[in-house]
C-alpha cells in the first residue's frame, strides 16, 4: 500500500505535531468510520501511558508525514491527545545544542 492512501492523499495534518510529541488515547471511539491505519495508530496509543508520534511512525512503518495526518485525524475525533515535547531547559529544541546532539550521536553508537 502506499503511503499517501493511509492518509487519503493529505500530506498536512490538520493539527500541529512534533515527532516528539507525546500522544496518549482518551478512551472516547471515533465518531465515524476511520481506515486500518487509524485503528492501529489508536491501539498503539492507547497500548502505553504516551508514546511519541516518532515511535508510532516505526511501529507503523510509515512515514513520519502520514502518521502525523492519521494521529491528527484521531485528535479531531477526540480519541487521542497530543503534548508538546519538552526540552531540557524549558526552551525549544536549538539545532546547534552540541551536548544533546554528541549525547544523541553516543547513544546510537552504542546500540549499533
Amino acid at each position: 500500500m502506499r503511503p499517501y492512501t493511509a492518509s487519503g492523499g493529505r500530506t498536512r495534518p490538520g493539527v500541529a505535531l512534533d515527532l516528539l510529541s507525546l500522544v496518549t488515547a482518551t478512551g472516547v471511539r471515533p465518531r465515524g468510520p476511520l481506515g486500518a491505519e487509524h485503528a492501529l495508530a489508536l491501539r498503539l496509543c492507547a497500548g502505553a501511558a504516551a508514546v511519541t508520534v516518532a515511535e508510532v511512525a516505526g511501529q507503523l512503518r510509515l512515514p513520519a508525514g502520514v502518521v502525523k495526518v492519521l494521529l491528527s485525524d484521531l485528535m479531531e475525533h477526540g480519541a487521542v491527545m497530543a503534548q508538546s515535547p519538552r526540552y531540557p531547559g524549558g526552551g525549544s529544541f536549538a539545532a546547534d545544542d552540541r551536548s544533546l546532539l554528541l549525547a544523541v550521536l553516543d547513544g546510537l553508537r552504542r546500540r549499533l
